[in-house]
């Protein structure tokens, strides 16, 4: 069994989608361990986005310079810079900004797998590549190109944690051990 972090983001809260993305999730046989309604302060947005993670910053960037190929854009043009560093710095202030912005729903969710199947029933991080019957395929419509032109991030429903160290150490931030409860689920009884 795994655990892993998902936040619905708030695009997703403020549209009215925390129901139908957990949904998905328990329909998939994952199990909400935890959850609560959270209005993110600057200093969990710090954690949770932290700015010493320089590998993560510059993978950011490397896939804004991606996604502007693709689009056959001058990334240096309309962002200032074509250094992955320099723009992954852009895009995690935007994220802060965004996290902090409405409320979010938290929850942790427990399978097998975790990790993997909230990140595939999740869909890509760029709605436009998210395939259908995917969270962020159905339910996003917002674009890169929108999005980094507004200076701000994409709005694509979800937080996922991207691997199984990502989630242990993202889900501490979010909850303390005792918000996380031990159950067992109907189906379970069948896959011992």
């Amino acid at each position: 069994m795994e655990r892993t972090l998902l936040v619905v983001k708030p695009d997703g809260v403020s549209r009215g989608l925390v129901g139908e993305i957990l949904r998905r999730f328990e329909r998939a046989g994952l199990k909400i361990v935890a959850a609560k309604m959270v209005k993110v302060t600057k200093e969990l947005a710090e954690k949770h986005y932290p700015g010493h993670r320089e590998d993560w910053i510059k993978d950011i960037g490397h896939k804004t310079l991606e996604n502007y190929k693709e689009l056959e854009m001058d990334a240096k043009k309309l962002m200032g810079t074509d250094d992955p560093k320099e723009i992954g710095k852009m895009v995690r202030v935007w994220l802060l900004e965004y996290i902090t912005s409405g409320p979010v729903f938290a929850v942790v969710l427990e399978g097998p797998h975790a990790v993997d199947l909230v990140r595939k029933i999740s869909g890509h991080t760029l709605p436009s590549k998210a395939p259908p019957g995917t969270i962020r395929g159905d339910l996003s419509f917002d674009s890169s190109y929108l999005a980094n032109t507004g200076k701000r991030a994409i709005k694509n429903l979800v937080h996922a944690s991207g691997s199984k160290e990502e989630a242990e150490y993202e889900i501490p931030l979010w909850f303390s051990k005792e918000e996380i409860l031990a159950y067992e689920r109907a189906e379970e009884k069948y896959m011992k």
